[in-house]
């Protein structure tokens, strides 16, 4: 391209254009990348992230940033960009390589490519030299280039038994539905894993992992199991008391480093807000808890006055880093602090939200305190209060007046950059935690913003066909949709329907579910493909049902079609939900904690 730009200048993607004055000679994912390659017979190097993240624009300043690696990748490869959230079918066939490599996946992804397509070598972060457990880009480069020349043909038989391992693995037989033996083996793998001083389910990083809390309330509807309550009520107290909740902004961030919930990696993530609201409104559906309300308007306050177009769709993410530091727009000083309150508000501020002089978070990189402080509920509202000889009500009052001045400091500082992408199947799940939340909680103005999510999507992403599309940006809608796209649509209209009674969403729904059985099911094995297959250029068609951080299309699809086999008497819908729980009842019985989602959704059928 002109001007000095790389290819990536013509994207839509917010992270693909973060990397479109680089050196590096990016080519988007797509044939002609793959063209070059063939033409010039050279290795793809394929680098994947997104444009929230903190890792991802350390790369990019140390290494992509940079001309001396620059060259070496330009000559040595044809070097491919990829946004993950734009392309979770590159994304996740990637991610299981680098996992079966290394153990360990995450961003940035990146990875070596034969021409035809299939991967070699895949790592995760590295920096630009080696040091440590760490390869450096400037030492992994050249030997890649040295291999490619003098091994050719070790390399490309490496490369086509990790694609036979992993084809091999995607195939496995049905077998029978899970059932308590799994249900029970789930329940006790938390148990086991459950941090009680602080809640969670692991020592750190710590997830939200609404996907467990989802399991535990239904465990507790079907065997009574109390502990199981208690275990995800404790673990929803701590998250709202942490740092990695937003005390002046609202929203919760997408993990903590470690086990107190105190340091977040700062990025907001709409589908955590979307997936936690959701869990809130099931529990509070059950039992109150003042602490259910809360934070019920805190994730939605937040998704609707800082995370939605005035069209009516749902932005993405929030950035971890604003002025190239990550957190710099969350963290505070003491001295800041009491430059805003007055002295009695800034001691009762400080103690209540656990600010120390000396700061409160690690510099997560060099170890240091720096005097930065991360705010998060210190201790008991009753004991703040009794320290400073006021009422409950008193106190909450004060430190809601501070958190408003507070925040209007915090609104001159330079923000982080908004993700403004508009992605279906994290709609899908905001529609669906909305409709389901403006029921429970009654708020009527949470179900007009769904439903008016649910236009956007009928009026901007589908095609001339009328068949839907992934993603949305800038007026232009693009890309075939996923089976996560059709699947958590699919459920956020069946809740729509619920919560409006309007049979309109209940045939939308429908609709749906009969054309992601025609482009995603497995009709031999059951369960259903996470893409349609219509990237030749891509060398795996993956079928699995793994729940992390959000849900998987075949956990949430199976959901979605047992509830529509119930409006519509669609026993057809059920077989397939049945299919699926049995295509995966062998994964979920060998690892039950990575499969939490659709181990709840089989207890409703």
């Amino acid at each position: 391209m002109s001007n000095g730009r790389n290819r990536l200048a013509r994207e839509k993607s917010p992270y693909l254009l973060q990397h479109a004055d680089n050196p590096v000679d990016w080519y988007p994912w797509g044939d002609e990348a793959f063209a070059k390659a063939r033409t010039e017979d050279k290795p793809l190097f394929v680098s994947i992230g997104y444009a929230t993240c903190h890792w991802c624009h350390v790369m990019e300043r140390e290494s992509f940033d940079d001309a001396e690696v620059a060259v070496l990748l330009n000559d040595a490869c044809v070097p491919v960009k990829v946004d993950r959230e734009e392309r979770p079918d590159i994304d996740g066939s990637f991610m299981a390589v680098c996992q079966m490599m290394n153990g360990n996946g995450g961003w940035p992804l990146n990875v070596f490519l034969t021409p035809q397509g299939l991967p070699f070598f895949a790592a995760t972060y590295l920096p630009k030299r080696g040091g440590g457990k760490y390869p450096g880009l400037v030492d992994v480069v050249p030997r890649v280039k040295w291999l490619w020349k003098t091994q050719r043909e070790q390399v490309e038989q490496s490369a086509k038994s990790i694609r036979d391992s992993l084809l091999k693995e995607g195939v496995s037989a049905p077998g029978s539905l899970p059932g308590i033996s799994q249900f029970k083996g789930a329940y006790d793998d938390l148990r086991a894993g459950y941090d009680r001083e602080w809640g969670g389910f692991s020592k750190e990083p710590k997830f939200p992992m609404p996907s467990h809390l989802l399991f535990l309330l239904r465990f507790w509807k079907r065997f009574g199991e109390e502990n199981a309550w208690s275990m995800a009520e404790r673990t929803i107290e701590r998250i709202w008391a942490g740092g990695i909740h937003d005390h002046l902004g609202g929203g919760i961030a997408r993990y903590a480093t470690d086990r107190r919930w105190l340091l977040p990696h700062f990025e907001k993530m709409l589908y955590d807000q979307a997936l936690m609201l959701h869990a809130l409104a099931e529990f509070r559906s059950e039992r109150g808890n003042p602490l259910f309300d809360d934070f019920a308007d805190d994730l939605a306050g937040f998704v609707l006055r800082e995370m939605t177009s005035p069209e009516g769709g749902f932005y993405s993410a929030f950035d971890a880093d604003s002025e190239g530091e990550e957190g710099k727009f969350y963290l505070w000083t003491e001295e800041q602090i009491r430059a805003v309150l007055t002295p009695e508000e800034a001691g009762i501020f400080i103690c209540a939200y656990g600010v120390r002089k000396g700061g409160n978070v690690k510099n997560e990189r060099t170890g240091r305190i720096l005097g930065d402080n991360v705010l998060h509920i210190a201790e008991p509202r009753a004991k703040t209060a009794a320290r400073f000889a006021l009422s409950i009500d008193e106190l909450e009052a004060m430190l809601a007046s501070c958190r408003a001045r507070l925040l209007a400091e915090r609104k001159r500082r330079t923000p982080p950059l908004l993700d403004d992408k508009i992605l279906v199947d994290w709609n899908g799940l905001m529609i669906a935690a909305l409709a389901r939340a403006s029921a429970v909680f009654k708020r009527a103005e949470w179900l007009t913003a769904a439903e008016k999510a649910a236009r956007f999507i009928e009026t901007k992403l589908r095609d001339k066909t009328g068949k839907l599309l992934h993603r949305y940006r800038g007026g232009e809608a693009a890309i075939p949709a996923f089976l996560d796209d059709y699947a958590f649509y699919a459920w956020g209209l069946t809740e729509l329907a619920a919560a409006t009674g309007k049979n309109a969403y209940t045939d939308a729904a429908l609709k749906l579910a009969d054309a992601m059985k025609e482009r995603f099911l497995d009709a031999r094995n059951g369960g259903f493909f996470s893409s349609a297959g219509d990237d030749p250029t891509l060398f795996l068609r993956r079928k699995e049902a793994y729940d992390g951080a959000a849900p998987s299309g075949n956990s949430v699809a199976m959901d979605a079609c047992i509830r529509l086999s119930l409006l519509a008497r669609r026993k057809d819908l059920a077989d397939v939900a049945r299919r699926t729980a049995e295509a995966f009842s062998a994964r979920a019985a060998k690892y039950p904690l990575s499969h939490t989602r659709l181990l709840a959704a089989v207890m409703t059928l």
